[in-house]
């Protein structure tokens, strides 16, 4: 039987190099070691209980009475409360030592409650059935190359191909689990202590949040942005992944499955803003650090994304044996739009190193060289047609998104030698930036419409052309702009949310629809606020906040009409977009036209929190 819990339904918790998902039912049903990108050894959320999962909770309970993390942190407590008591489950995973961990400690709260405990192991998401035994404090489990270690004082009980214990918890008692993985060929690994973790970890989190300086409104969710965006973090590398799962559906029972575990080049400049403006410079210099490694090389030869430490090759590929989320088939990982043609990722690049420069950030050595390297590239291909923001499967096109990147990057080039005094052939760069300008105003804008399209010579809109303004292209008072903005409102607006396009009149490649765009819902806030529409825009953004679960996370996208999350979680992008126009909103008041994104404000040093 496919899987179907809510997405919604899902926290998570996590070490800064990889996550588990625990549903409200108290069941952590996908977790990948020792890296996002790793195969799964709990992977119930893509199929069925046999795939994997590890479940505590009351004897004979459903979903938990209440949830929340425990303040500004990734530990999280779950509630359960009867007649006979109330017990609370607390998960989380410890900053990374030698080995990822993940431990849970039950803990009676009144009365005396019996509570089961289910482990069901499945190494290389779901096919693999270790070999386990017992040693002392716990199991081994042992299939390949992936070994696990599972302590806890509670006797655990082999049966049906899974281990379970029962035991009654009163209150003030606390009974610890500490799953720990380890390559099997390497000697098992220190023991955890539980206590000395939480607080560890918990001390972990306060020390990072301190350092926010966030103040406008919406501050709650802002944080638990922030923290999301820092658990989708590897930490080695400084790489952020755009979601922590893959195959999660952008429609239920839909085709439309993809594997996110890996770093967008495209995520970089709204990333950076994000990171740079509320105080995070430590991790806006390792993101810009990995984006520097991962540019290294011919520049001809740019990927649109890369693999946790830079890696190129994704290579994409189906897994049979599971049925999908809610059916959803098939299950993919890697990802073959990593062979793509994307336009725009030159102009994101150099428009993240832009505001680099303009937020203060030191230079890396040779940065400069590097970004010539890319614009010699950008001048030979901005004209060609691409697969777009968007990834589309279908025959390449003259993006309107892309054309407006394209100038995006050589306007940033043009700045960094007029305001920074970097050498370049400005005037060349001036001359390309005006014809890539004027084309895109002749060739991308519909006067019937009295919109900016999808493609040259389309008919069908795109929420992307929403960021013109955001990025400069265009002033938001700019008559196309607000032409552009009523047209994207009016026909791609459904039950309150936006799509990114109008599945009919796009060919993307694929026949089933797909969800409202959580980011793209958000870019309509932003534009109607620039344009003078500000009541609409800031219902607009809440209507958005309103739709997080209950632990504040979004997926990628929402489905209005089941009112329920769908693809992959929690995405970065939207977290991203939430903590950008949230600042933009609060911090300019009643501004019309605000200044776009690339130009750093006058109160960026915000206060502390």
């Amino acid at each position: 039987m496919a899987h179907n819990e809510p997405i919604e339904s899902y926290a998570v918790v996590g070490d800064m190099q990889t996550v588990a998902l625990v549903s409200r039912t108290g069941s952590v049903d996908w977790l990948c070691l020792p890296r996002f990108d790793s195969p799964a050894c709990f992977a119930r959320l893509l199929g069925e209980p046999d795939n994997g999962h590890w479940r505590i909770a009351p004897a004979g309970a459903g979903e938990c009475t209440s949830r929340s993390y425990r303040g500004d942190s990734l530990v999280l407590d779950t509630v359960w409360e009867s007649r006979k008591g109330a017990v609370r489950v607390t998960d989380f995973m410890p900053p990374r030592g030698k080995a990822p961990d993940i431990v849970r400690i039950v803990e009676g709260l009144s009365g005396s409650v019996d509570v089961v405990s289910e482990v069901r192991l499945r190494f290389d998401y779901g096919d693999a059935m270790p070999w386990v035994r017992r040693v002392d404090g716990g199991i081994l489990a042992v299939a390949g190359p992936d070994s696990v270690h599972l302590r806890t004082p509670v006797d655990l009980e082999g049966k049906d191909f899974a281990h379970a214990s029962k035991f009654r918890v009163s209150a003030g008692e606390r009974v610890p689990f500490v799953l720990t993985w380890q390559p099997s060929h390497l000697p098992p690994p220190d023991p955890v202590d539980p206590d000395h973790a939480l607080a560890e970890t918990e001390d972990y989190w306060a020390a990072w949040v301190s350092r926010c300086t966030y103040d406008g409104e919406w501050p709650d969710a802002v944080v638990r942005s922030l923290i999301t965006l820092k658990a989708l973090t590897y930490e080695p590398t400084g790489g952020i992944v755009a979601a922590a799962t893959t195959s999660l559906p952008e429609a239920l029972g839909g085709e439309r499955n993809w594997d996110y575990r890996y770093c967008w080049l495209r995520d970089a400049s709204m990333t950076l803003q994000t990171l740079h403006y509320t105080g995070f410079q430590d991790e806006a210099k390792q993101w810009r650090e990995w984006l520097m490694r991962a540019l290294a090389g011919d520049p001809e030869k740019l990927r649109i994304m890369y693999g946790l430490a830079g890696e190129r090759r994704i290579s994409e590929q189906t897994l049979d044996h599971l049925d999908g989320y809610a059916g959803s088939k098939p299950v993919r990982i890697g990802n073959a739009a990593s062979d793509q043609f994307q336009l725009d990722v030159y102009g994101e690049v150099l428009d993240a190193l832009h505001l680099d420069r303009s937020c203060g950030m030191s230079p890396t050595e040779n940065a400069w060289s590097m970004q010539l390297g890319l614009l010699d590239v950008l001048e030979r291909k901005w004209d060609e047609p691409d697969q777009g923001l968007w990834e589309m499967r279908g025959d390449p096109k003259h993006c309107v998104h892309s054309k407006v990147m394209a100038w995006v990057g050589f306007d940033r080039a043009v700045r960094a030698v007029e305001q920074f005094g970097l050498p370049g052939p400005v005037a060349r760069w001036r001359k390309l930036r005006d014809k890539i300008h004027a084309e895109v105003c002749k060739k991308g804008f519909d006067k019937k419409r009295n919109s900016f399209v999808q493609s040259y010579g389309s008919k069908a809109l795109d929420a992307a052309t929403l960021l013109i303004p955001q990025v400069g292209f265009l002033p938001g008072d700019d008559p196309r702009v607000v032409g552009t903005v009523d047209a994207i409102h009016d026909e791609l607006m459904h039950d309150g949310f936006l799509r990114r396009y109008d599945n009919e009149s796009t060919n993307d490649g694929f026949a089933s629809e797909e969800g409202a765009f959580v980011a793209c819902t958000i870019w309509l806030a932003d534009d109607l606020h620039m344009i003078g529409r500000i009541d609409e825009g800031r219902a607009l953004f809440e209507r958005v906040l309103d739709i997080r679960n209950d632990v504040g996370l979004l997926a990628e996208e929402y489905d209005p009409r089941h009112r329920r999350q769908v693809g992959n979680v929690p995405q970065a992008y939207s977290h991203v977009a939430l903590v950008n126009t949230a600042r933009a909103l609060s911090e300019h008041g009643t501004t019309v036209g605000r200044v776009p994104r690339h130009e750093p404000r006058a109160t960026d040093a915000g206060r502390p929190r």
